[in-house]
């Protein structure tokens, strides 16, 4: 027969764990007492993340105040009391107020308003809608972003004013020029927006869909266009 093996008895007695204890307790008062300023460090780093309160919005608006009073200050200074540029070349703030007025008791200020919101709406409408269609085109097929993208991109780094000639020959001066002005200028941040956007919607998203039985542009206007908000 094999010798029995007999299990060695454990040191870890409880009158070794009370000592033990007792020696932490005595070295962690010694280090205490060594560094006094040790204990506070936590609770300054807590404080020190502490958010500040901000300003209450009355303070905030009169803050922001500062800077407009300031030039308008500046405005009246150098028109009125100093006289440096004439009505010509700088109106006095007063004379800007009185024909503002003016224009709003006649009504031509609600009808100039009136028609340039409409061209805003109108080119912007033009504009989003194209970017929209565009940068969902080159952001779902490979094959129409490596033919078009080159082309968008040289088009993008043309400058909005640069389109200002081109538009006064081609369309003449009128309304449409300067709706597709703005059309130009909102086309391709829509279109820059939608595309990038449009390559890092998530794959499993996009299967999910397809497995409930959305195609084409069922499936670009209920999942992936909808997933762009949460990007």
């Amino acid at each position: 027969m094999s010798p029995l093996h007999t299990q060695s008895p454990s040191h870890d007695t409880p009158g070794s764990n009370v000592a033990a204890g007792i020696a932490a307790e005595a070295n962690a008062e010694q280090n205490r007492v060594s560094d006094p300023h040790s204990g506070d460090a936590g609770s300054a780093q807590t404080k020190a993340k502490a958010p500040r309160e901000g300003l209450n919005p009355l303070a905030k608006f009169a803050v922001g105040s500062v800077v407009p009073v300031a030039l308008l200050a500046l405005w009246w200074l150098v028109t009125e009391s100093l006289e440096i540029f004439s009505p010509i070349q700088l109106p006095p703030p007063m004379d800007v107020y009185e024909a503002g007025v003016g224009l709003f008791e006649s009504g031509l200020l609600a009808e100039h308003m009136s028609i340039s919101l409409q061209r805003v709406l109108l080119g912007f409408a033009i504009g989003a809608g194209a970017g929209l269609a565009l940068g969902s085109l080159l952001g779902l097929s490979k094959i129409a972003d490596h033919l078009l993208h080159p082309t968008v991109g040289a088009f993008r780094a043309v400058p909005s004013l640069a389109w200002v000639p081109l538009l006064l020959l081609w369309v003449g001066i009128g309304e449409d020029s300067k709706v597709l002005l703005i059309a130009i200028g909102a086309f391709f941040p829509v279109f820059t927006s939608v595309h990038s956007a449009l390559r890092h919607v998530d794959p499993q998203l996009v299967e999910a869909g397809r497995a409930f039985g959305f195609h084409g542009i069922r499936l670009l206007g209920t999942v992936q266009l909808l997933s762009l908000i949460h990007i």
